[in-house]
């Protein structure tokens, strides 16, 4: 066992929210008031954590299980402990819950009047996982998609009070491309898990095999496939793009942060020539600011 699987083992709560680091956009940045910071990291502990157990990457010890009430030698069950998650999840809204972490989301849903909504989206989205492995077509793909990321989109909206039908419109074509990125990063890890978020249709179209997207890198068939997905969601990009002129002050810096960091990873991706089964193109800190100041400045 690693030292940070042990120190999740031990703290699940601190183990999972430390996992904040490595998202490709910033979760809850120092300039953001602290009372936004705490909210979002609360959301984004359940997320996290909901997404963790849908991937069977939970720490090993069980200790997620035991606080949710599942029997440790059920523990890799994961619609079991998706069963589980929900029904602690309700217990948000009315009750006490088992799990620090949503015990942490109690004051955060009563101050901002979050609704259960968006939290059962994610939660089935990570059923989905489990059952659904294959997407024919794009629009199948998005329709995953407004529930495996959508909802996160919502939920900044209304932690940050900001709510509008054209803002959520916009939010949710930003949170889609991200989810695609993030696919696009994931192509070999995905598959490992025996999953692949490449639209089937696509994949006849560019003439490219599973087996291609086993291999050590990537052949031209593949890569102009990715190419083809990358286009999609720098598009959808800049559909969304909009939203960050339409607030101010600090939450305009945390928006242009997620176009930004889904802009610099689709350059990263781009700098591989679109190769990303040897691991996921990874953009620095320099391009993660360079793109945000371009978003700021609504060039792009």
């Amino acid at each position: 066992m690693t030292a940070t699987e042990t120190a999740h083992a031990v703290d699940p709560e601190r183990g999972t929210l430390a996992k904040a680091a490595d998202e490709n956009f910033p979760v809850a940045p120092f300039f953001l008031p602290r009372a936004w910071r705490t909210d979002l990291m609360a959301v984004y502990g359940f997320a996290r954590l909901v997404d963790d157990i849908g991937d069977g990457d939970l720490a090993p010890g069980g200790a997620d299980a035991r606080l949710l009430g599942v029997p440790e030698d059920r523990a890799d069950d994961r619609l079991l402990m998706l069963d589980a998650f929900e029904e602690d999840l309700r217990r948000v809204f009315a009750g006490t819950p088992r799990h620090p972490l949503l015990r942490r989301l109690v004051p955060t849903v009563r101050r901002r009047a979050l609704t259960p909504a968006p939290f059962l989206g994610l939660i089935a989205a990570n059923r989905q996982d489990q059952l659904v492995a294959r997407y024919e077509t794009y629009d199948d793909l998005l329709a995953y998609c407004e529930l495996s990321a959508n909802p996160v989109g919502r939920l900044v909206l209304a932690v940050t009070g900001t709510s509008t039908p054209e803002r959520i419109r916009r939010s949710d074509e930003i949170c889609t491309a991200l989810q695609i990125v993030e696919h696009l990063q994931d192509v070999a890890e995905d598959l490992g898990r025996d999953r692949v978020y490449l639209p089937a249709e696509d994949m006849k179209r560019f003439h490219v095999q599973e087996s291609d997207l086993a291999a050590p890198s990537a052949n031209a068939s593949v890569r102009a496939l990715i190419a083809y997905e990358a286009a999609r969601a720098r598009d959808l990009l800049n559909e969304g793009a909009p939203l960050v002129g339409s607030v101010h002050g600090r939450l305009r810096l945390l928006l242009a942060g997620f176009v930004a960091g889904g802009r610099a990873a689709l350059n990263a991706i781009a700098a591989a020539d679109h190769d990303v089964l040897p691991g996921p193109p990874r953009s620095g800190k320099v391009h993660l600011l360079r793109e945000a100041g371009v978003v700021l400045r609504g060039e792009g």
